[in-house]
């Protein structure tokens, strides 16, 4: 085998293991749920809805994949507005109903952050990590607008969960150490998307051209069609046009390392802007002025925020050194699925391939540095059984997503109470989901028909618009 099918082949397989399972996707709607059923209780959130956004709602999400909430305040059809004194008091309340439960642990109040944020973990669900905010409409458009793009093409879908797993194993995906936060991550591969030719992805200005955060007034029915409406058309319009990209994912992978292996160099002169789809000149850019950070990634949805900003300059020297180091590692000849997989996974999830290939002393280095170490990060992989492949995204999910509705069906609250055993039963799964389902989570056990029923069995479509 050549390097690139080599490489092809261990990428597919870590996919294997990144890619979620149903079980993964249940196990976040039940914590959703269970905070739904805290939140009203607290009557100075009468009223408010609880709703997932980030990579849950993008499906940029692993198995191990965190969980973004916003708590949205009731002001009719109005999108609500909050001062940050507000947020910080209403985020308190909610700490104190939260552990009373005794549903959650590692409970923290980031309250003088920029957005401020209730961090918490589930107990008894995997430990799934969430992040709790008021009024983040803005995340959640940017979310939906995620899922969107995943629509043009596939292989974007398959970069992001490659890319944040291997910035993971770097130690080079953690705002709190002054590296990228996940959402750089997913718009370095956007560019590289937009960089590539022929171009897989368009500029966003030309999906939507405007500031997404700064149009969010009004009536929110009415805001969010009108995005979905315009952003619909640019999409179907760029696939009609474009000229298609034949490469490989390994291929991607290889020139997405070596295009930001002298990040650290060119960021003191440039900028990276997915609105435009090109580098831009940080000191010729005046939205950007004056230049206070070691690298500007400008979110497109809210410019002109950098959403690199927690980066310093001694962790961006360590960040170009990892694109770099990684990208000759893979392109070195006689390279095999056992010297690759090290470099681009951690340690912790080595259990779930079929053999070890986790003998590089870099990986002892990285495990005890990393801050998913340590007993805490072995519960997190743990409980997660059996790897599956998954799908396209299903364009219907995305139109489900975009309407502020869940992207599957499944039963509420009542319907639960209802099958609950009596004292004494012994429990049992009752509930089977439908097959309005992301399609790109897969089930372990295909669900038993009723006595006299044709079995079915669900197959996912393939993505379109």
């Amino acid at each position: 085998m050549n390097t690139h099918s080599v490489l092809e082949h261990a990428l597919t397989e870590i996919l294997h293991v990144l890619n979620p399972l149903r079980e993964d996707l249940e196990t976040r709607m039940q914590i959703i749920d269970e905070l739904r059923d805290a939140v009203s209780t607290i009557d100075s959130l009468r009223g408010a809805t609880v709703e997932p956004f980030g990579s849950f709602v993008s499906q940029l999400f692993t198995r191990w994949g965190d969980l973004d909430i916003s708590i949205e305040l009731s002001n009719g059809k109005h999108i609500s507005v909050a001062a940050k004194k507000h947020k910080q008091s209403l985020l308190g309340e909610v700490l104190k109903v939260l552990r009373k439960t005794g549903r959650f642990s590692r409970l923290q109040f980031v309250s003088h952050a920029r957005v401020p944020i209730l961090k918490l973990e589930s107990r008894y669900h995997q430990n799934v990590s969430c992040d709790i905010s008021i009024n983040n409409l803005s995340g959640q458009m940017k979310s939906k607008f995620l899922l969107w793009i995943s629509l043009i093409d596939r292989r974007f879908r398959d970069m992001v969960l490659l890319v944040k797993e291997w910035a993971k194993t770097n130690n080079i995906n953690n705002p709190k150490t002054g590296t990228f936060n996940s959402y750089s991550l997913s718009l370095l591969v956007i560019f590289h998307f937009q960089t590539c030719v022929p171009a897989i992805l368009p500029p966003i200005k030309d999906l939507y051209l405007g500031n997404i955060a700064g149009e969010l007034i009004g009536v929110r029915a009415d805001v969010e069609r009108r995005i979905e409406e315009v952003s619909f058309s640019n999409i179907t319009k760029f696939r009609r046009e474009r000229r298609v990209n034949h490469s490989s994912l390994s291929e991607l992978f290889t020139s997405f390392l070596g295009k930001f292996s002298d990040i650290g160099n060119r960021a003191t002169e440039q900028g990276i802007c997915t609105y435009t789809g090109r580098w831009e000149d940080i000191y010729t850019t005046t939205r950007w002025l004056p230049k206070t950070y070691a690298i500007f990634i400008e979110d497109p949805f809210d410019q002109p925020q950098n959403t690199a900003r927690a980066v310093n300059s001694s962790q961006l020297t360590r960040i170009s050194e990892a694109f770099s180091n990684t990208y000759h590692r893979i392109i070195a000849p006689n390279q095999t699925r056992n010297t690759l997989i090290p470099f681009l996974v951690r340690r912790e999830i080595s259990h779930f391939f079929p053999v070890a290939a986790f003998m590089n002393p870099m990986h002892s280095r990285t495990y005890r540095n990393s801050h998913h170490s340590g007993d805490h990060a072995s519960s997190k992989f743990q409980k997660t059984r059996q790897r599956r492949n998954l799908n396209d995204t299903d364009p219907q999910i995305a139109k489900q997503a975009s309407q502020g509705q869940r992207p599957w069906n499944r039963p509420n609250k009542m319907a639960r109470e209802a099958t609950r055993p009596s004292e004494g039963q012994k429990p049992k799964l009752t509930h089977t989901l439908q097959t309005a389902q992301p399609n790109n989570v897969t089930s372990q056990r295909p669900v038993k028909p009723s006595k006299g029923q044709p079995q079915q069995v669900w197959r996912p479509k393939q993505s379109d618009i």
